[in-house]
C-alpha cells in the first residue's frame, strides 16, 4: 500500500510593522482550518512567519531589533497555534526569530521548527545560508541586514522522522545552494519544508525581475528532482509597508514538476496528496548511485563529499563538521570515523530507515550491503554519486 500525506502550503500575505503577533497567529490559524478542511494533515508556512521582514529596516537600538525575537516557543502569543494543531491533528513548519542563551551568550537565529499532529516540536533548522550585509547601505532602497541581526546557524542540515516521512528543513537562501538539497539527500529525504521572505528587487546589482521567480522556481524544481523528494515552499509577500516580495509558493513533485502554485499575493493555501514513494523509481534508475559503487565506493565517496565541505568558506563547513549529521561511517572500534568529521556515532537502529523490515530503505550501507546502522533493510535509499574525475574528486556545485 503506497503511503500518502496530504500536505498544504500556506502563503502569507505581507505583515506591516503596525501588525501585532496575536493578528498574525490569528491568519495562520484561519489557514491551518482551511488546510484541515481540504485533508490536510501538514502544513508550511513561511520564514519569519510572526512578523514583518524586519532585516530591511536600519536599527541600532538592541532592544528594538529584540522585539521581533521569540524568547521560548510556543510562547503566550504563539500558544494558540499549538493547540490548534493538536486539537486538529495537524502538523506544521513555522519559521520565525529565535533569541536563545547557549553557554551563557545570547545568540539570534532565523530559525524554523517542525511541529508533529500532537503538538510537539520534533525539529529545529537554523539558517545557515544568510544573505544580505550587515554594514548600513544608506544609497539602497532598503536593507537587508540578516548578516548583522542573525547568527550562521550551528546545526547543519538534518532529517527527521515525522508524518511517517523523512523529512527536512531549510530557509529561503539555503534554497539556491545545491549543498543544501545534497546533505538532506543523503540522508534520505523525502520531503524538504521551506519558508522565503524573498524580495522583488536586488538591491546589490540591477536584475531584471522575471529572473527573481525564474530562480526561485528552477531552484526548488532542480532540488526536488536531483534528490527525487517533494519540496514544500511558503512565501511571505506582496508589499510589506511598501517593499515589495515575490510570492510563487509551490509544491514541487520528486520528478521536478510543479504540483501546486499559488496565483495571489495574499493569504491563501494550496494542497496535494503527496506520493512519498514517487521517487522511488528515480532512486532505482536515473540516480542508481549502487551502480557507481566500483568507482567511488561509499566510504570514500562520502569522505571526499565532507572534505569538499570543509574547504568551502562560510557557516555550512562549519555546521558540516559541527556534528549536526549523523555519521554512517563509525569505525569497528567506535572510537573514529570513517568520514574524517567530528559526527555523532550512529544509535543502536538506523534512524532513518522508514522500516525495518525487508524491502526498507537506508542510506547507511557500506560496500558488503550491511547497513552501519544495523537495520535489516536491504539496500540504500540513497548514497553519494562523486566519482572519479582524472585523478581528483570533483568540487561540489558542478
Amino acid at each position: 500500500m503506497a503511503r500518502k500525506l496530504h500536505a498544504a502550503v500556506a502563503q502569507l500575505g505581507p505583515i506591516h510593522l503596525a501588525d501585532s503577533r496575536a493578528s498574525v497567529v490569528k491568519r495562520l490559524m484561519a489557514m491551518m482550518r482551511e488546510a484541515h478542511g481540504c485533508g490536510a494533515r501538514f502544513v508550511v508556512f513561511p520564514e519569519l512567519a510572526l512578523t514583518t521582514f524586519f532585516p530591511r529596516w536600519w536599527m541600532t537600538d538592541q532592544a528594538e531589533i529584540d522585539r521581533f525575537f521569540e524568547r521560548e516557543m510556543p510562547g503566550p502569543e504563539t500558544r494558540p497555534l499549538f493547540d490548534l494543531a493538536r486539537d486538529l491533528g495537524v502538523g506544521f513548519y513555522l519559521g520565525y526569530a529565535e533569541l536563545t542563551q547557549e553557554k551563557g551568550d545570547l545568540h539570534r537565529y532565523n530559525t524554523s521548527i517542525l511541529v508533529e499532529r500532537d503538538g510537539r516540536i520534533v525539529g529545529r533548522y537554523r539558517k545557515i545560508h544568510l544573505p544580505g550585509h550587515s554594514e548600513h547601505l544608506p544609497e539602497a532602497p532598503f536593507q537587508h541586514l540578516e548578516k548583522r541581526y542573525f547568527d550562521v546557524g550551528n546545526e547543519g542540515f538534518r532529517v527527521w522522522r515525522a508524518f511517517d516521512a523523512v523529512v527536512g528543513m531549510c530557509i529561503c537562501n539555503d534554497r539556491r545552494w545545491p549543498e543544501t538539497w545534497r546533505v538532506m539527500g543523503l540522508q534520505g529525504v523525502e520531503i524538504v519544508a521551506l519558508g522565503y521572505n524573498t524580495p522583488i528587487e536586488n538591491i546589490h546589482h540591477r536584475e531584471p525581475e522575471h529572473l527573481r521567480m525564474f530562480h526561485h522556481l528552477l531552484s526548488l524544481q532542480a532540488g526536488a528532482y536531483q534528490n527525487a523528494a517533494w519540496v514544500l515552499a511558503a512565501a511571505k509577500c506582496g508589499a510589506e509597508d511598501g517593499f515589495a516580495m515575490i510570492g510563487g509558493s509551490a509544491i514541487v513533485a520528486p520528478t521536478g514538476e510543479i504540483a501546486a502554485r499559488a496565483l495571489s499575493e495574499e493569504d491563501e493555501v494550496i494542497g496535494v496528496d503527496l506520493d512519498l514513494e514517487l521517487g522511488d523509481y528515480l532512486r532505482r534508475t536515473v540516480f542508481a548511485h549502487g551502480l557507481q559503487f566500483r568507482e567511488a565506493p561509499p566510504d570514500r565517496a562520502l569522505r571526499a563529499y565532507h572534505r569538499a565541505h570543509r574547504r568551502q568558506d562560510g557557516g555550512l563547513s562549519r555546521a558540516a563538521s559541527s556534528g549536526a549529521i549523523v555519521c554512517r561511517g563509525r569505525a569497528s572500534s567506535g572510537r573514529s570515523c570513517r568520514q574524517g568529521g567530528r559526527y555523532r556515532p550512529p544509535r543502536d537502529s538506523c534512524r532513518i530507515a522508514p522500516r525495518s523490515d525487508a524491502g526498507g530503505s537506508c542510506p547507511g550501507f557500506r560496500a558488503d550491503g550491511r547497513c552501519r546502522a544495523g537495520c535489516r533493510s536491504t539496500g540504500p535509499r540513497s548514497a553519494p554519486s562523486l566519482r572519479r574525475r582524472g585523478g581528483s574528486w570533483p568540487s561540489l556545485g558542478r
